[in-house]
């Protein structure tokens, strides 16, 4: 890049604080904000950016703004209140919120920054911990065509595949779908492990021979083993994932869909979160079964 491009980046969590390295080392010029002042002290530290103290701040005179904080609540808090990003955004700026949220508080802050003159996208992101530090997240993204090909390449610094899917709030709803796939993915990993490990089966030689056939996902390529070693310090933690199942159910119930097995794995979850699981990796579904 010729000249570089100001940006701000809010929330400098798991996912956040690589993906903001990432901007850094591309070529942007990254200023950040987060909540906890001594991580920013870190991220400045190691990626040599700059840090402010509010939100506004941050989103004063850059021309994207980038977002990646905890839930709904956190994400009206961070861009509507006094010293939000809203409040110190430059017309015309673009707004990408990397959190998972629902579809309607996306369409909220998308109409919000629409009557105030910038623009906004819901980008939530798939890949866990190893893909924001790698730079190969899955982005799904809703808005306007013309913004996303606006922003499309400053997201491209960490993810390897960058989508528009709609309008405004198709993002989330996408996210949603890869949620409910995950859960169930998971559930049933962990029902055959556990099975295999009954019958008096090696449960890595298991998984080494069932992932080369039509029963191979992510999920058994990157936690099958672990999850046998009773390992699940991996990153999403449980209590997100429930967050985000919450999130996926509330939409089914507006729009009919059935989610039956969706709603068992999130009460699974709940039994987890009872085991002391709250901040365990979503694999943990194998914790409610070695009870027994």
């Amino acid at each position: 890049m010729t000249e570089q491009k100001k940006v701000a980046f809010i929330g400098l969590g798991v996912m956040g604080y690589p993906m903001a390295g990432h901007l850094v080392t591309n070529g942007y010029d990254v200023t950040v904000f987060n909540r906890t002042e001594d991580k920013a002290q870190r991220w400045v530290k190691e990626f040599n950016g700059k840090k402010v103290n509010t939100p506004r701040e941050a989103a004063e005179n850059a021309e994207f703004v980038f977002c990646c904080v905890g839930n709904d609540d956190d994400l009206r808090k961070v861009t509507l209140q006094e010293d939000g990003i809203f409040a110190g955004m430059k017309q015309d700026a673009i707004m990408v919120d990397h959190t998972t949220t629902s579809a309607e508080v996306a369409r909220e802050l998308y109409q919000e920054g629409t009557s105030k003159g910038f623009h906004f996208l819901d980008a939530p992101v798939s890949g866990g911990q190893a893909g924001a530090e790698q730079g190969i997240l899955t982005v799904m993204v809703g808005g306007d065509e013309p913004v996303f090909d606006r922003a499309s390449d400053s997201m491209s610094s960490y993810g390897r595949a960058v989508t528009l899917m709609g309008e405004s709030g198709a993002g989330q709803l996408t996210k949603m779908v890869n949620q409910i796939c995950i859960a169930g993915l998971v559930q049933a990993l962990a029902e055959g492990l556990n099975f295999a490990q009954k019958a008096g089966l090696n449960g890595e030689q298991v998984v080494q021979v069932i992932s080369k056939g039509a029963a191979q996902s992510w999920q058994m390529e990157n936690r099958g083993n672990t999850m046998v070693r009773n390992e699940f310090d991996f990153g999403f933690a449980v209590d997100w994932m429930r967050k985000d199942l919450g999130i996926c159910l509330d939409e089914a119930n507006r729009n009919g869909a059935n989610l039956p097995i969706t709603a068992i794995v999130d009460q699974f979850y709940k039994e987890v979160q009872a085991l002391g699981g709250n901040r365990a990796d979503t694999s943990s579904l194998m914790m409610r079964l070695n009870r027994n």
